[in-house]
């Protein structure tokens, strides 16, 4: 999978804690959307973690949550209903603009599809919502359990069995339900929005993607799914509607930008290209020897992406690996039995005034602490012999000796 994925927990409506999952791209996001998951399913089901993954290598992120009572959640799902999975959207939200991002997309998934349209005003900075396999009534989810009405009506509550599982669904469960008029919800949207429906739906129609089309002002669009089962079980089908998603919410809130590839660059053998991608702010692009492509960047604190290592990041590995190489290569010559070794490097600035051994002596210096551990079954008099050799290698001396840098404008002087 593109990127990485973090496990989080947020306050529902309710008071729950829920879980969540928030799976990011490489880099800075180009943008965040939330998933909402179908009736009863969590937020690990085929269809959100493919989604995910496929939007994640369109460097969009992705939060996608257990709604209350349900998967990994706190709560009892008796106790929540159509109103409450909607509070439980507009929370995630809110989680997700206080701790990174808000929001810019929407996406739901049959009843969570839904739960997104009647949310989405809501959420202010959202521009794009879409819908997947959603029903144009949020009642429509009764059919699952349409020989229990008779039992809730009566007795207040029931014991059902939806995808295997027993639920308890009660009474206010249905009154919610009913008194919702998604439709309001859809004309009012003033958002983009991309409905996917699979003419073959058996769960919910397609009819209903035709009412939720209807209802709703342009700019809307209407993407049809051929062949693809209700929950998405298929691969390529999810990895369609990710692609789908990217491609179409570009337009709306400005994605596209931070899915561009890095220019092309090859570097002649015995030299190395760095090369502004534009990308972010200070991203780069480097080739060595036109033989290996590595980035370079700046945390986002001080106004790049994260998108790579920084320059002195490139540099203390240049100095850990020449290290490491130097001590394998003297273990070899001298047939120590090494087997292995760790080079941990951190690179500081430092008063010149607390270094005792420095000739400078006003103003910083540059610090660097550097801590080995070699491996193999040795005494400790041929482990420092090991360690000492580490300050000989080739990198190392070329940082105490004196160096000639000369930059010129390419061209210049010809």
């Amino acid at each position: 999978m593109t990127g990485r994925s973090e496990k989080l927990v947020f306050t529902g409506m309710q008071g729950a804690q829920l879980a969540a999952r928030l799976d990011l791209p490489d880099g800075k996001p180009g943008g965040y959307a939330l998933f909402a998951h179908c009736f009863t399913c969590s937020k690990d089901i085929f269809a959100a973690s493919r989604i995910a993954e496929g939007l994640t290598s369109h460097g969009i992120a992705v939060l996608r949550f257990d709604f209350t009572g349900l998967g990994a959640s706190e709560g009892e799902f008796a106790n929540t209903n159509f109103s409450s999975n909607v509070g439980d959207l507009v929370a995630a939200a809110d989680y997700l603009r206080d701790h990174f991002d808000a929001p810019a997309i929407l996406i739901g998934h049959s009843l969570g599809g839904a739960a997104v349209l009647a949310a989405a005003t809501r959420v202010p900075e959202a521009k794009a919502v879409c819908t997947i396999g959603a029903p144009a009534d949020p009642a429509h989810v009764v059919h699952n359990f349409a020989n229990a009405i008779i039992e809730i009506e009566g007795e207040g509550e029931a014991e059902v069995h939806l995808a295997g599982r027993p639920f308890r669904i009660q009474k206010q469960f249905l009154d919610d339900i009913n008194g919702h008029n998604l439709i309001q919800h859809i004309a009012g949207l003033k958002k983009a929005l991309l409905v996917f429906h699979s003419p073959i739906d058996s769960t919910v129609g397609i009819e209903n993607a035709g009412t939720i089309y209807s209802a709703a002002r342009h700019p809307k669009s209407f993407v049809s799914l051929d062949d693809a089962d209700h929950l998405l079980s298929r691969r390529d089908d999810a990895v369609y509607v990710a692609n789908v998603i990217a491609a179409w919410a570009a337009r709306y809130v400005g994605t596209a930008k931070h899915t561009a590839k890095s220019p092309e660059i090859t570097a002649a053998p015995g030299t190395v290209v760095v090369t502004t991608t534009g990308e972010g702010k200070l991203t780069n692009a480097i080739s060595v020897g036109g033989r290996h492509n590595l980035t370079a960047d700046e945390p986002v604190t001080v106004g790049g992406n994260d998108t790579g290592p920084t320059p002195y990041d490139l540099l203390l590995s240049a100095i850990g690996a020449c290290k490491s190489m130097t001590m394998k290569m003297y273990a070899d010559h001298k047939g120590f039995p090494l087997t292995g070794c760790t080079v941990t490097l951190k690179h500081d600035k430092i008063h010149a005034r607390d270094c005792e051994d420095c000739e400078t002596k006003g103003g910083k210096i540059d610090d660097i602490d550097v801590e080995i551990e070699v491996f193999g079954d040795m005494d400790d008099v041929t482990r420092q012999k090991i360690v000492d050799i580490a300050d000989k290698c080739p990198v190392h001396k070329t940082l105490h000796s004196e160096v000639r840098i000369n930059s010129r404008l390419k061209g210049a002087g010809a």
